[in-house]
């Protein structure tokens, strides 16, 4: 009985939009375009976050957000891979604990 209960996630399309014809011409020209899979997941993902829905894996949908962010920036991953410096220790502030106290 609890299977009638459950939800379905039904995405409506609609063709004539411009990300739809956009996404559609380029599938057509590479099938196995990389960018393009990622953006039609990342339509389908926003659409279960919108609709109240959550994720199975967050973290592939955040490694698919930052590789579109890289797209977009025109950032080469061979870029990002040599710009990783080590980031020094941050100083401790005695007071700070003291300021976090006052609060509560």
């Amino acid at each position: 009985m609890s299977a009638y209960m459950s939800s379905k996630k039904t995405m409506e399309i609609n063709p004539d939009n411009g990300i739809m014809e956009e996404l559609r011409k380029r599938a057509e020209v590479d099938k196995n375009e990389k960018s393009v899979k990622d953006l039609v997941l990342l339509l389908y993902e926003t659409a279960l976050l919108t609709s109240g829905f959550s994720l199975d894996d967050p973290n592939t949908f955040a490694a698919r957000i930052h590789r579109m962010l890289k797209l977009g920036l025109s950032i080469d991953d061979d870029e990002t891979a040599t710009d990783d410096t080590e980031m020094p220790a941050l100083e401790e502030d005695a007071n700070e604990e003291s300021k976090m106290e006052e609060v509560d």
